[in-house]
C-alpha cells in the first residue's frame, strides 16, 4: 500500500477495534478489546497520510515518533516498527492500551480533519504485542564500555519511575526501583483494571527492564523502610521519587462514615492487586452492594464501575455535576461503560448519606445541577438547583474524585519544597529543591495520565544524567 496517494488513504474508513461482546464481558475479567489481525493493521496504519508536519508527534508527551512506526508498520517491517517505538517509550503495551489518545495524539491527527483519526493507540498496543510475541523486542542493555560508576535510586514503580529506569540504564547507570508493594507497576496494578490493562503485559514490561539489568526490590516503602537520606548514605548518587498520587479525595458529606462507603482506590486497588474477585481463594474480601454509585466521571470512575459491575449487583449508576461533555473519562471508556449496563446521572451531585439503624448506608439523596459560566479552567460551572433534592437507591458508594499525594517522603526528608496541594516543587530539570533529588508523574502534578507521567520522566532522566555528568567533571 505504500504507493497509495494521500486522497485515497484519507477516503479509507478508519478500522475500528473489535470488543467482546458486552453481555459476556462484564461477567469475567478478561481484556475487553480482541485486538487487530495484521491485515487490519496494515489497513489501518495505510491510513497515515505522513504529513510535513506531524502533529500527532507534538501531541505525545514522549514524542514517539508515530509516521516513523506506523510507515513501518504498513510495509510489513515489524522489526523497524518496534524499534522506533521503543526507541522513545519503553512501555508500548501499556500506552496503546491506557492512554487518553483521543485527547492527545488521535486528537491533532490531521486525517482526522475529515475522517476518523488514524487509530494510533490501537497500532501501537498492536505492533507492541506482536513484537512481544515474536521476540522481536530490542535489547537496550548497555555495552560494558557504556556502564556507569554511578547509582540511582528510584522510589516507586509506576510509570514514572519504570520510564526513567529504563532512560537512564540505557545510559549506563545502575538503577535500582524500591517498591512499597508486593508487585511492581504502581498504579498500573493496583489502579487499571485486568480487562483493560492485563497483569502479564505489566509483567512482560517489567521483565523487559530487568533484562536490561535493572533491579527491584519489592515490600520497600520509602520514607519507613528508608529514608531519602539513608539511600544517600547507603552510595546512591542520585534518588527520583515517582510514588504517585494515592491520598483519596473524599466530599466531605454528612454519612460518609457508614458502612459501605470506599474511596476508589482501596476499591480499585483490593480487586486489582489483592484479588478480592477471587475471594476465599484469595485472602482479601471485598463486599460490593446491590446498588453501587460512583462519585464521578473519570477514567477511574469508569474502572470502578466496570469493576463493581462484574460482581453482578441490581445496579450501577455513575453520579456526575456536570454534563457528558464535560466528562473527563476517554471516549471510549464511557462508552464501554454504557455498553456493560452502568447507568449515568448527569447534571446531579450528592448530598447526603443516609443510613439504617446499624450505620450500613441505604440511600443518597442527590440534587440536580445546571451549568453556569465558565470557571478560570474554561469549564462551565454546576450549581444546584435549589429544591430539587431527591434520593437514590445506594448501598454502596465509591468516590472517584481524584488523588492527593501522600506527604510520607516530604515529611521524613528535610529541604523537599511542596507546593499549596502538597504536590512536591520541581524545576526545569525535574530536580526538587534538595540537591541530588528528583521527581516526576503525579507527585508532582496531584495525579494526571500514564503517559503524561512518563514524558515527565524522560525530563527528570535527562535531568538526573545531567546532575551525574557534572558530578564526574568535577571528580
Amino acid at each position: 500500500m505504500a504507493d497509495l496517494k494521500t486522497k485515497d488513504r484519507m477516503k479509507i474508513k478508519r478500522t475500528e477495534m473489535p470488543l467482546r461482546d458486552p453481555e459476556v464481558r462484564k461477567h469475567d475479567f478478561d481484556e475487553v478489546p480482541v485486538g487487530f489481525t495484521m491485515e487490519e493493521a496494515v489497513l489501518e496504519a495505510s491510513r497515515c497520510i505522513d504529513c510535513g508536519k506531524p502533529h500527532c508527534v507534538e501531541g505525545c508527551p514522549v514524542n514517539i515518533n508515530i509516521p516513523g512506526f506506523l510507515k513501518a508498520l504498513e510495509k510489513g517491517d515489524m522489526q523497524s516498527s518496534i524499534n522506533i517505538l521503543m526507541n522513545t517509550n519503553q512501555l508500548p503495551s501499556i500506552c496503546g492500551r491506557v492512554c487518553p489518545q483521543d485527547q492527545q495524539c488521535e486528537l491533532v491527527c490531521i486525517v482526522g480533519k475529515k475522517n476518523k483519526p488514524v487509530s494510533i493507540g490501537n497500532l501501537e498496543r498492536f505492533v507492541a504485542d506482536y513484537a512481544m510475541e515474536h521476540n522481536l523486542i530490542p535489547d537496550f542493555t548497555p555495552t560494558e564500555a557504556m556502564e556507569v560508576d554511578q547509582k540511582i535510586a528510584i522510589a516507586g514503580s509506576g510509570p514514572a519511575g519504570l520510564t526513567v529506569a529504563a532512560e537512564l540504564r540505557k545510559l549506563g547507570y545502575k538503577v535500582k526501583i524500591f517498591e512499597a508493594l508486593h508487585k511492581p507497576g504502581g498504579v498500573l496494578f493496583y489502579g487499571i483494571p485486568r480487562f483493560r490493562l492485563p497483569a502479564q503485559v505489566i509483567d512482560n514490561e517489567i521483565n523487559n527492564l530487568k533484562k536490561m539489568g535493572v533491579e527491584v526490590e519489592l515490600n520497600a516503602l520509602i520514607g519507613r523502610t528508608y529514608t531519602v537520606d539513608a539511600l544517600f548514605e547507603e552510595g546512591y548518587d542520585a534518588v527520583m521519587i515517582g510514588t504517585g498520587a494515592g491520598l483519596p479525595k473524599m466530599l466531605g458529606l454528612p454519612g460518609e462514615n457508614l458502612k459501605g462507603v470506599f474511596a476508589a482506590n482501596e476499591f480499585l486497588t483490593r480487586v486489582n492487586l489483592m484479588r478480592a474477585d477471587k475471594f476465599p481463594e484469595y485472602i482479601t474480601p471485598v463486599i460490593v452492594g446491590k446498588d453501587v454509585v460512583i462519585i464521578g466521571a473519570g477514567n477511574t470512575a469508569m474502572d470502578a464501575a466496570r469493576t463493581a459491575m462484574r460482581f453482578e449487583p441490581n445496579s450501577v449508576t455513575i453520579v456526575y455535576r456536570r454534563s457528558r461533555d464535560e466528562a473527563p473519562a476517554r471516549t471510549e471508556e464511557l462508552l464501554h461503560a454504557e455498553q456493560e449496563g452502568v447507568k449515568f446521572l448527569f447534571l446531579n451531585n450528592p448530598v447526603e448519606l443516609i443510613g439504617d439503624e446499624e450505620y450500613n448506608l441505604k440511600e443518597m439523596k442527590v440534587i440536580k445541577m445546571e451549568l453556569g459560566e465558565p470557571d478560570e479552567g474554561g469549564r462551565r460551572r454546576p450549581i444546584a438547583i435549589k429544591g430539587s433534592e431527591y434520593n437514590i437507591k445506594c448501598d454502596m458508594m465509591v468516590s472517584a474524585l481524584g488523588f492527593g499525594v501522600n506527604p510520607l517522603i516530604t515529611s521524613t526528608t528535610k529541604g523537599i519544597d511542596v507546593n499549596s496541594w502538597g504536590a512536591i516543587v520541581v524545576d526545569e530539570n525535574g530536580m526538587t529543591t534538595k540537591e541530588g533529588v528528583f521527581a516526576a508523574g503525579d507527585i508532582i502534578t496531584g495525579g494526571s495520565t500514564v503517559i503524561m507521567a512518563m514524558g515527565q520522566a524522560k525530563t527528570a532522566a535527562k535531568g538526573i544524567d545531567r546532575y551525574l555528568k557534572a558530578k564526574r567533571e568535577v571528580k
